[in-house]
């Protein structure tokens, strides 16, 4: 026991439950069995147990503490969204707590007790997070704000154009070069950016009239899954005329497989991404693909979270921040278009495009 009584630790180990199941009963929340709540309760009682300071300053809201919640911390996408979210956490005097909820069992349970050490939380699209739960968190007061998905009631959500982008990408590789036969290449389940995007790429294929594969290629959403994919997609026979990647990890994995047996991007297949991670513009040849604002995500969930802590409503429950394609000479087109130095993370001007397989007169 701690110097000053027992702790949250001391009752849940007594009740042999987790310290999140001791806090939902003892603030009264949650779907608990009538059990499992009666030796909580019995635990507390026994015990001793009284809320310690930490509790009382989730009711005052004195945490100066600000939380967010992803699917995973692997990749550069998710590093762009801390940073964006910690610079403006830090600069209006709030510390970070992270959460990655991969290949944690109880991921709602761990994502709740978070919250009680916080002034709010962002939970990003994907997150293995009960929805029921994070509604119960909004109704009792706890700031939340959703990242990369679709609101919530008393839920904000930010998030970027997937779908719009997506098809006007596919529109140019299927209007602008002349390509027929295309690939989706990314894993749509629990991932809602790579679904809105697997919706965008099937509508482009409508607008021309042509026939889409009938799924996206399943595997996960980093470079070595692209890879996978670029091993069985690559010794095929006949290839692809595109592939479409659903970020640009995927797509550097693909590339990589394409350099070890000599097969030429775009001369044989051309290939684009999504997410536009500086690596892209570098990758050789420079890659087409999407540029989200993912620093200006995680700042506009910071904002949203100090405003909603400070009393102030949210001006939009929908904030759809804008994407722009850019266009570069792994899908063909000759000149890059929208560049920016390495490190901005802002919109652009679009350019244009090229025309036929391998390049033409375009930009």
């Amino acid at each position: 026991m701690g110097r000053n009584g027992p702790t949250l630790y001391d009752v849940a180990e007594r009740a042999g439950v987790s310290i999140a199941t001791v806090s939902r009963v003892a603030r009264g929340i949650g779907d608990i069995a009538p059990g499992t709540r009666e030796r909580v309760m019995a635990a507390i009682k026994e015990m001793g147990y009284r809320p310690n300071q930490m509790g009382r300053a989730l009711v005052q809201r004195r945490h100066e503490t600000l939380g967010i919640v992803f699917p995973g911390l692997r990749g550069p996408y998710y590093s762009e969204v801390i940073h964006g979210f910690e610079v403006e956490a830090v600069g209006n005097a709030n510390s970070v707590l992270i959460l990655g909820t991969e290949l944690i069992p109880h991921a709602t349970e761990q994502a709740i007790a978070l919250a009680d050490r916080a002034d709010g939380v962002a939970i990003m699209g994907g997150s293995a997070v009960d929805d029921r739960e994070i509604e119960r968190l909004a109704r009792r007061g706890v700031p939340v704000v959703l990242l990369a998905r679709d609101p919530l009631p008393g839920c904000p959500a930010i998030r970027v154009d997937n779908r719009q982008a997506t098809r006007d990408l596919t529109s140019h590789l299927l209007g602008e070069h002349g390509y027929r036969t295309l690939c989706f290449v990314g894993s749509i389940d629990g991932a809602p950016d790579a679904a809105e995007r697997w919706q965008g790429f099937l509508d482009a294929h409508r607008d021309y009239g042509e026939i889409p594969p009938e799924a996206p290629v399943p595997v996960g959403l980093e470079e070595w899954a692209g890879a996978i994919a670029g091993h069985s997609i690559l010794s095929q026979p006949i290839l692809p005329d595109a592939i479409v990647a659903a970020n640009d990890e995927i797509a550097f994995g693909i590339a990589s497989v394409a350099a070890s047996r000599g097969i030429r991007i775009p001369q044989d297949v051309a290939l684009t991404g999504w997410d536009d991670i500086p690596l892209s513009r570098m990758m050789t040849p420079s890659l087409t693909t999407v540029r989200q604002p993912m620093r200006e995500l995680g700042a506009e969930a910071a904002r949203a979270l100090i405003a909603m802590a400070g009393g102030r409503e949210v001006s939009c429950d929908d904030r759809v921040l804008p994407t722009t394609v850019i266009y570069r000479a792994s899908c063909g087109c000759r000149r890059a278009s929208g560049d920016l130095p390495i490190g901005r993370d802002s919109d652009v001007v679009q350019l244009g495009s090229a025309h036929g397989k391998g390049g033409g007169d375009g930009p």
